[in-house]
């Protein structure tokens, strides 16, 4: 696994301490003609930082954003997807809540822009790296795209990070909700 998935770091974070089991994703930028997919199984989450990440959260103001990274990177986590739908139905979207840490108008927002509504969500299990392992930050790592190379990262264990029974119960939740739309 050498390729990893660009998020947010406090949705990174939710992501790794259980908080969080979906992702939810519009399309960067440089996504291309095509546009966004979750073209990978496996892969690695990679933080990215802007100060106003709490702002457009759940999370309680005056949460902290993880430190931003100097000349190296800390990668702690990574998934492994297990599906993936476009969800075209807002009030879907909006049950499922419980699973995400992005504010209702963060959702609107990428669920209404551009002229084809909806979003890509993707049911993941999350795994943290132990030990983490840090790699150099590159100018490569930039710009607003959904999925970068990183080199190889060898030799860590990968710990889930809820246990089976709740990500269980979590993955018929969301089908049910995605279900009955």
């Amino acid at each position: 696994m050498s390729v990893a998935f660009k998020e947010w770091a406090v949705v990174c974070d939710a992501l790794g301490d259980g908080r969080q089991s979906i992702l939810l994703r519009k399309g960067g930028i440089a996504e291309g003609r095509d546009g966004f997919a979750f073209h990978y199984r496996d892969f690695f989450l990679f933080p990215t930082w802007f100060h106003e990440q709490i702002a457009k959260t759940t999370l309680p103001e005056g949460s902290s954003i993880p430190g931003e990274p100097g000349e190296e990177i800390e990668i702690r986590f990574a998934a492994v997807l297990e599906w993936t739908r476009l969800v075209s139905n807002f009030e879907s979207l909006a049950a499922l809540r419980e699973f995400h840490i992005l504010h209702d108008s963060v959702i609107s927002e990428r669920f209404h822009h551009d002229d084809r509504q909806g979003l890509h969500i993707a049911m993941v299990r999350v795994f943290r790296l132990e030990p983490p392992r840090r790699i150099p930050n590159d100018k490569k790592f930039g710009g607003c795209r959904s999925w970068i190379e990183l080199p190889d990262l060898d030799d860590c264990t990968l710990v889930s990070v809820i246990s089976d029974e709740e990500h269980g119960r979590r993955r018929a939740r969301i089908l049910e909700i995605l279900g009955a739309a």
